[in-house]
């Protein structure tokens, strides 16, 4: 196994880290709003809070890791996310969970726009996409293991374990981290072959003394391109958001399930999800191997996982717990099919040195995006029921596809420091 791929695992594991904190506040919800007397709707509006923060951090640390680099970046990041996770144990009431997890959300919103650089830096555009599915194989899978892990610590040791362990996963990961990580160009255990693979094909520039500019940031805006990436990530995201921060309190709500129910069959959709990341990174490297174009195949399978997902949506109308089960696990997988694909975007389209800003802004826009589908969601499921949370997970993504297919007539990287463009 090259370098390259053993990296692309080490920002898996910690993508899933910082998934299993998230999902903490999820799967200890029921157990916290019966002890803290708190609504869907307050509910609600912690998870909107976080994703806030969330959209902020994301606009804030782009162009910091931009300078700083990914090693540094990422650490100073788990340090950061990990000491709130752990304090959220402390957690009082509604307000101090909501500041508590607004926190999480700033600290957590490095991790995407530092991993999405570094498989910029490392890895090839024909395999990118295959790349990017291993990463998005985090979020699945720490929702995959968090119900089963972290039901059973609220169950023996309390919901605040549900916030303790994972943070001390982060410092455990960040040692790793610290030890292997170096940049291609100087990684001491990167063969020659593989070194001339990825920078015959990688854009690779020497270390800038400052940072991208907000100035450099607005220009993005110039570019259809652009819009198409933030239109599609802000009609896409709050799909997943609701199944990571809802499916716990969905099952025990309209499904009657407990935690021991949580903890084991909570999981199944989150499988579902990393097989979608896998099946749709493989399919997209696959496919351009086999010599079709980056714009033609990543188009293609967004719209299919797309299609997929509204296939799904009679999950909410039948009778029986497992098929519901089933089939939110098929708009799983076809949520991260898609995603597998449309996170690619920003690295085909952008230069190296720029992506870890454009990743900012895009996953800026759908946490934004994330934050009011959430709140959407407090107040639906209260007075209308998941009906209709269900019927808006189709539309959007609906929509995001068409963002892309509308707004980026051409997946193809633009060359904006030659031509002088930002």
């Amino acid at each position: 196994m090259g370098v390259r791929w053993k990296i692309a695992i080490l920002l898996c594991v910690i993508t899933t880290i910082n998934y299993i904190d998230r999902q903490a506040f999820a799967i200890a919800g029921p157990v916290i709003l019966t002890e803290f007397d708190l609504s869907n709707r307050e509910f609600g509006a912690i998870g909107s809070a976080f994703l806030f923060a969330y959209a902020i951090g994301h606009l804030l640390v782009g162009p910091v890791i931009d300078r700083m680099g990914t090693r540094r970046a990422f650490s100073l990041a788990v340090i950061a996310w990990s000491l709130v996770g752990i304090l959220t144990a402390a957690g009082r009431g509604f307000w101090s969970f909501l500041t508590l997890r607004s926190l999480l959300g700033l600290t957590e919103a490095a991790n995407f726009p530092a991993a999405l650089k570094t498989v910029a830096e490392w890895f090839p555009a024909k395999e990118r996409s295959f790349a990017v599915g291993i990463v998005t194989v985090g979020p699945g899978l720490g929702a995959m293991i968090s119900p089963p892990l972290l039901g059973f610590l609220i169950l023996t040791l309390g919901w605040q374990w549900a916030f303790i362990l994972p943070g001390l996963a982060g410092f455990v990961w960040l040692w790793v981290w610290r030890i292997y990580y170096h940049p291609p160009e100087s990684h001491p255990g990167l063969s020659e072959a593989e070194r001339q693979l990825i920078c015959d094909d990688v854009e690779h520039e020497k270390p800038v003394d400052h940072p991208v500019s907000w100035r450099e940031c607005i220009g993005f805006f110039r570019y259809r391109e652009a819009w198409g990436l933030l239109l599609s990530r802000f009609t896409s995201d709050g799909a997943f958001y609701f199944y990571v921060m809802w499916l716990p309190l969905y099952l025990v709500q309209a499904r009657g399930f407990d935690i021991k129910a949580i903890a084991l069959f909570a999981w199944v959709p989150f499988l579902a999800a990393d097989l979608g990341s896998l099946a749709g990174g493989w399919l997209g490297t696959r496919m351009v191997r086999k010599g079709l174009s980056i714009d033609r195949s990543r188009k293609l399978l967004i719209w299919v996982g797309a299609t997929i997902v509204v296939a799904s949506l009679p999950a909410v109308t039948v009778e029986s717990p497992m098929a519901a089960i089933a089939l939110i696990g098929l708009a799983m997988f076809g949520i991260q099919f898609k995603a597998a694909n449309l996170f690619s975007l920003p690295a085909d389209l952008f230069p190296a040195r720029f992506v870890a800003s454009i990743w900012g802004l895009f996953g800026a826009a759908g946490s934004f995006g994330g934050m009011l589908f959430v709140a959407y969601t407090g107040w639906a499921s209260q007075d209308l029921g998941y009906g209709a949370v269900f019927l808006a997970v189709g539309v959007t993504q609906i929509l995001s596809a068409a963002m892309v297919s509308l707004l980026i007539p051409k997946i193809q990287q633009l060359n904006l420091i030659k031509n002088n463009n930002i």
